[in-house]
């Protein structure tokens, strides 16, 4: 219940709506709420799916109670891919059986996923995570690393030394578009020059047996929305 969920919200509803789908009701939960029973024990009436916008601890709690309280028997637990990324995977277990997610990485190599670049990061970040116990990298590990290769790229076309060349690393950043390769295994991307906003690639997929099942990939160009502000 702040701005990112509120947003988010919003543009489930938009689309929903748009697709030709109703939104039966709404509620937001608070940030740091463990026990969401309260909350979703007043969820009724009829419905096919249950979208939650949550990560962390709180998208644990999400996909555990609403199966505890039956909800997932009655309808499709969706929603954002933050909620199931695999560290939080082992804490739900077959609860989360049947959720399907949106998210910009998976760490799955099948389909367009199945390519030397995306192998080879994935073996890596397979070997650099298991001494802190993590068995697979997730969204995170995946926009850190590629973040990274942004601004080591923006740094050698600005020719950045230092502090005063901040503008130019900027100006080199708007407006950068990255192929799919070693340094961006999880596909092509576009950094708009108006509002800095990236554009990437995204996945639609289920949990089945605690494994990502690839439903669809979306590419880019479809993920492109007006931009809101003016950065540039």
């Amino acid at each position: 219940d702040y701005a990112w969920g509120q947003s988010t919200r919003d543009a489930y509803v938009e689309q929903i709506k748009k697709n030709g789908g109703e939104v039966t009701g709404t509620t937001g939960v608070p940030l740091g709420t463990a026990d969401m029973t309260a909350f979703l024990s007043k969820i009724s009436g009829a419905y096919d799916g249950l979208f939650g916008i949550f990560f962390g601890p709180q998208g644990i709690s999400f996909v555990n109670q609403s199966y505890d309280l039956g909800i997932a028997k009655k309808a499709r637990i969706a929603g954002d891919g933050a909620i199931v990324v695999a560290t939080s995977l082992p804490a739900m277990g077959a609860k989360a059986d049947g959720f399907v997610g949106v998210d910009r990485y998976i760490p799955l190599l099948e389909g367009k996923l199945n390519t030397p670049s995306h192998k080879k990061f994935l073996d890596e970040s397979v070997a650099r995570l298991a001494p802190l116990g993590v068995s697979l990298p997730d969204r995170y590990v995946q926009s850190n690393f590629e973040g990274v290769n942004f601004l080591k790229l923006g740094m050698e076309r600005s020719k950045f030394r230092g502090r005063e060349d901040s503008m130019k690393l900027i100006e080199a950043l708007e407006g950068m578009e990255v192929k799919e390769s070693d340094d961006f295994p999880q596909g092509d991307k576009t950094l708009r020059k108006d509002d800095h906003q990236a554009f990437v690639r995204e996945f639609i997929f289920e949990i089945r047996d605690m494994k990502y099942k690839l439903l669809d990939i979306i590419p880019k160009e479809k993920t492109l929305v007006p931009a809101a502000c003016k950065f540039a």
